[in-house]
């Protein structure tokens, strides 16, 4: 049984740059538009530390819309998960542009009492924006991915009742940042982890369902119109120094140079051959085994929602193919069981 979870980072670019109104606000209004019109729902993941000091310092008019998006998205029913840049925390709005922490770039290096701060103070900003307080997302997804070392940022985000991450993308390499999800490749479609997030753990406490990947030949991601959005969108290097970029290049060429890589299921990114052909490969093995249970996580972010066509039609090729659209929530309790 195959079902398909759409995720969406919602978020502008990761340095800073960027309308709200454009790259947050009217793009996740058409999709809700699109998912609406097919009878679906979709996991919105808010990039709550990003949100909450373009807030507090007044750099974008358009902050007001996203607060009122978010909380009408969670009236509709679309879920809620929390999604976090922690290099934003310590961010300043100087002449136009935003100085963010870098120091802090992954969550999961910082000290306990950091990481629980910035959680609760993450989970406490969607709660006003939700007039919920006692909210508590089901999901998580880190920033670039980024869980790992993964036992005290886990053990914080179980503490706050969170239940399910969807950080992993099976295969990714970020040697920068220490991030290795190789040892995940042999797991199956979702786990329960507790000390290593890509190595299940029966007794875990928090359930890990990844973003799909297929290893691919690393030239298959060259495509035209992912090359495209990753010039429009290429935001890693502003901040850093002109060595500190020519090491971060360096390092990004390393993590491409192997013959297989990871090819995330995308929808923002691929095309719709690509994407059919890699969801039709899963339903063939579906009907070759159908007993197993099979949630497929796909990922787009606000910042690349372009090509509403496309996923226009991933909607009608799931819907061709009896595949259900699920949320975290739909499928949290077949996974535990």
């Amino acid at each position: 049984m195959i079902e398909c979870i759409f995720t969406i980072d919602y978020e502008i670019y990761g340095n800073g740059d960027g309308s709200l109104e454009e790259l947050v606000f009217a793009p996740a209004d058409k999709l809700n538009s699109l998912f609406r019109q097919a009878g679906c729902k979709f996991v919105a993941f808010i990039e709550a530390a990003e949100l909450e000091l373009i807030q507090d310092q007044g750099s974008d008019p358009a902050i007001g819309l996203i607060s009122e998006q978010i909380k009408s998205f969670h009236n509709e029913g679309i879920e809620i998960g929390l999604h976090l840049h922690p290099q934003w925390y310590k961010a300043r709005h100087e002449n136009g542009q935003w100085r963010l922490d870098y120091s802090e770039y992954n969550l999961c290096t910082l000290p306990r009492e950091r990481i629980a701060e910035i959680v609760d103070r993450s989970i406490s900003y969607l709660r006003r924006v939700l007039g919920q307080p006692d909210f508590t997302p089901l999901s998580f997804r880190a920033g670039n991915w980024l869980m790992q070392p993964t036992h005290v940022a886990a053990g914080v985000l179980a503490e706050r009742g969170i239940k399910l991450d969807s950080s992993v993308f099976k295969g990714g390499l970020q040697h920068r940042h220490g991030l290795d999800y190789r040892k995940a490749i042999g797991n199956g479609y979702y786990w329960t982890f507790s000390d290593h997030v890509d190595m299940p753990d029966a007794n875990g406490t928090l359930l890990e369902i990844p973003t799909y990947t297929e290893m691919v030949p690393f030239w298959k991601m060259l495509t035209m119109k992912r090359v495209g959005m990753k010039g429009a969108g290429n935001d890693k290097g502003k901040g850093l120094s002109s060595h500190s970029l020519s090491s971060a290049r360096l390092e990004r060429l390393i993590d491409f140079l192997r013959f297989r890589y990871p090819l995330k299921l995308d929808y923002c990114r691929m095309t719709i051959d690509e994407l059919t052909k890699m969801m039709g490969a899963i339903v063939r093995e579906d009907r070759k085994a159908p007993g197993r249970y099979r949630p497929i996580v796909a990922i787009g972010h606000t910042k690349d929602l372009v090509d509403y066509e496309t996923i226009r039609s991933f909607l009608a090729y799931l819907q061709e193919n009896g595949i259900r659209v699920s949320t975290f929530k739909d499928v949290y309790d077949k996974c535990k069981t």
